[in-house]
């Protein structure tokens, strides 16, 4: 690792770690990653050496706009280089196993991102490799998207912790690192879903645990009942169906129906609330324009402070490159 150091050393836990799960990060670590994080947004100047002499890999099983751009731009604030390698066409694990992919890696480059379908795929990458591994999302996780979003609620609340966050809709991936970090930085996430859309059992298990270990009063619902926007200090949707994933049918569809984020619902949240998703937006389906577009809606900080949460994340785990 580049040892150019100019300054306080920004490392920790996460020093030539790997990011697979907000659930390995403790509460004062994500502390520390967002003060970082509004310094670097402050100024990049002090972090334009964490990454000299680096090399990334993106791997991308999937498409992507905020998460490719955000690492590719930020790696160069950091003074390191991006490689993309688009694996839409071609699976992680298929032309070689996931395991001998990554040994190879490893003796080029300095940081593995992947985006991908599976989260064994990204686990295994993980164990295999001796270089730090970042989840950039998975079927069961988005830790990146996750830091953004807890980054942007800390610009906009000065703290993250006793905020009511309702998340409405699919139990999906960004839904699962959203609870882990307000159970990590107490913060309480309503998850509002439909029947059968619900969050991970196993997920919710881990919450609960986290949350005990935390001590700082975070915790989650999970209902099926909308009218648990109310006292939300935000209300965050996503797509009701993720990339690569099967179209509902339309009795499925229907379901969803009542979770859309429009004005009424926004309005049972309370007028402080801030409205959130990860994009990309099927505008008309879980959200109106009315709200997107609104005065309350803070999307487009969340996709600008990717890149800083993400950087953020880089200084810790390279520690020596200031």
């Amino acid at each position: 690792m580049a040892s150019n150091s100019t300054g306080g050393n920004t490392g920790g836990p996460l020093a030539g770690g790997d990011l697979l799960t907000l659930a390995s990060l403790s509460g004062d670590t994500i502390d520390r990653l967002l003060e970082t994080a509004l310094a670097m947004k402050r100024d990049y100047g002090p972090y334009a050496r964490v990454l000299a002499g680096h090399s990334a890999i993106l791997l991308f099983e999937k498409p992507s706009l905020r998460t490719r751009i955000s690492f590719e731009v930020g790696i160069a604030k950091l003074g390191g280089h991006a490689i993309y390698m688009d694996h839409s066409a071609q699976r992680l694990g298929e032309r070689e196993s996931v395991t001998d992919y990554g040994r190879n890696l490893e003796r080029w480059v300095g940081l593995i991102v992947a985006r991908v379908f599976r989260h064994s795929v990204v686990a295994e990458l993980a164990a295999a490799s001796r270089v730090p591994v970042i989840n950039a999302l998975c079927d069961l996780y988005h830790p990146c998207q996750a830091l953004a979003d807890y980054l942007t609620l800390r610009e906009k609340f000065g703290s993250v912790k006793g905020l009511r966050i309702a998340y409405v809709g699919d139990g999906n991936n960004v839904c699962h690192s959203l609870m882990h970090g307000a159970a990590i930085l107490g913060a309480h996430l309503v998850a509002i879903t439909p029947k059968g859309r619900e969050p991970s059992a196993e997920v919710a298990r881990e919450c609960e645990s986290l949350a005990h270990a935390s001590g700082r009063g975070g915790g989650f619902t999970i209902t099926n009942d909308p009218e648990h926007v109310q006292g939300a200090d935000a209300v965050y949707t996503d797509v009701w169906v993720s990339m690569g994933e099967a179209a509902h049918s339309a009795t499925e569809r229907k379901k969803f129906l009542k979770y859309q984020v429009n004005e009424a619902l926004m309005a049972k949240a309370g007028p402080r609330a801030v409205f959130m998703h990860c994009l990309p937006a099927k505008r008309g389906q879980e959200v109106v324009d009315g709200v997107i577009d609104s005065a309350a809606s803070v999307v487009y900080d969340q996709a600008e402070n990717r890149m800083h949460a993400q950087n953020a994340l880089l200084a810790m785990m390279f520690p020596g490159g200031r």
